[in-house]
């Protein structure tokens, strides 16, 4: 389905969002930030600061002047995260603003939840199997035929950090011309926080796409045109709760964000299953032949290297966290990974390990502002393991090439999987 208005690049076509998004992250400035997270949580579960600086990297001027508390551990973490009322997500909303518009994630109740059921109705559990059964196999397994006969490729590179995209173009109904420049749009959004020029070109051109998108996909209902059962942008033309329709604006947002929040989010969590799973040899060749281990190897990579490393909240009352008094009005910084990681909760938490005893990761956050998606993030992660397995019996990193590494502070991700499967 064409675009009534084809997209836009960036007026500079040299400008490269990817480098810079990677810059905002830390990489190349933060190869493992667990050591010190393990150490600030040892000294206690709250701190003076926010997670950025600690690390020497320059916090987004939306913040810079805010009071700010980071929180350590799962038990407060969870608390921080589980609280809406007492931790808002207001404080996302300015910078949510400028990068995709009014989000829900800068939402608090009753707005969030409003909108939340409207969005949740293009992820019912049919839509996402629909998705899981035809289109996500489908362009798995278009990837890996550009690969398969090779006998060697970087995992990350020809794979990981394609098909999760290529998901969501199908989801869109993208037409295939437009998909490179809306990648390179929609990752500027996120540039916006260091690149505010950039940032606010991508966020009107891509805010005139979807607008087009939108309307052309109404029109056509309108004019007695069904809504295609897995058309996302369609599912959100018409989304209905109690005669209440998601207003035009706020579906922009939407969509705006979507490569960020499932692209992003895929691409990572698959990244660091295959590291942890290729840097375990045992643990790989046990999955390989029991395939109803997937999903604890799933779960377990997102224990390990959760796609975001840390979640920002502000405190909306005088409130006390582990004794420690947080004044009303400060930015906090709830540590993911170090919920993630927290030894009173995982037994050796550093170590990836499939067959550790299960218990509830905050991977995917928890509270009111969980994610809308992470079911479909699962299916997708299986269904690309699976079939990965299912190709290459002989799967195993190339002993020529560096190990993977995951890098970086927030959303963080390895350079390259170099692999084998002759």
């Amino acid at each position: 389905m064409a675009a009534a208005r084809r997209i836009k690049d960036f007026d500079d076509r040299t400008f490269d969002p990817f480098k810079t998004f990677d810059r905002l992250q830390g990489v190349g400035e933060v190869d493992d930030p667990y050591p010190r997270i393990h150490a600030m949580h040892r000294r206690g579960t709250v701190h003076t600061g926010d997670i950025r600086r600690e690390f020497g990297l320059p916090q987004f001027p939306f913040w810079a002047n805010y009071s700010a508390r980071m929180v350590f551990g799962y038990e407060a973490v969870v608390r921080v995260l589980s609280d809406g009322t007492t931790f808002s997500s207001s404080i996302k909303a300015a910078l949510q603003k400028v990068a995709v518009g009014d989000s829900i994630n800068g939402m608090d109740a009753p707005e969030h939840q409003r909108y939340r059921r409207l969005f949740q109705k293009a992820f019912l559990p049919q839509t996402i199997a629909r998705w899981g059964k035809e289109l996500v196999p489908r362009v798995v397994g278009s990837i890996i035929n550009a690969f398969s006969d090779r006998g060697h490729a970087d995992l990350l590179s020809e794979f990981t950090a394609l098909y999760p995209f290529q998901v969501v173009y199908g989801q869109l109904k993208l037409p295939v011309a437009d998909r490179a420049v809306f990648q390179r749009l929609t990752m500027g959004t996120m540039c916006a926080f260091v690149d505010a020029a950039h940032g606010s070109e991508a966020f009107r051109k891509l805010g005139e796409y979807f607008s087009d998108l939108l309307q052309e996909r109404r029109s056509a209902i309108e004019d007695g045109t069904p809504p295609v059962e897995d058309d996302l942008i369609g599912l959100l033309a018409v989304a209905d709760v109690d005669g209440e329709r998601l207003p035009h604006e706020i579906a922009v947002s939407f969509l705006r964000q979507l490569m960020a929040a499932s692209g992003e989010t895929t691409f990572r969590g698959t990244s660091a299953l295959l590291v942890g799973l290729l840097t375990h040899p045992e643990q790989l060749n046990a999955v390989r032949v029991d395939r109803a281990l997937v999903p604890q190897a799933i779960e377990e990579a997102l224990r390990w290297e959760p796609p975001i490393t840390f979640e920002t909240r502000m405190s909306a009352r005088d409130v006390t966290v582990d004794g420690v008094a947080i004044p009303a009005g400060c930015m906090i910084d709830a540590v993911i990974g170090s919920a993630n990681r927290d030894p009173a909760r995982f037994e050796n938490p550093d170590q990836f390990d499939i067959w550790r005893k299960p218990d509830r990761h905050v991977a995917f956050g928890t509270g009111p502002h969980v994610c809308i998606g992470q079911h479909l993030a699962r299916l997708e992660m299986s269904r690309a393991l699976n079939a990965l397995l299912d190709r290459f019996p002989k799967l195993r990193l190339d002993p020529e090439k560096a190990a993977p590494q995951m890098l970086g502070l927030s959303s963080r991700a390895p350079a390259a999987i170099h692999v084998r499967f002759d």
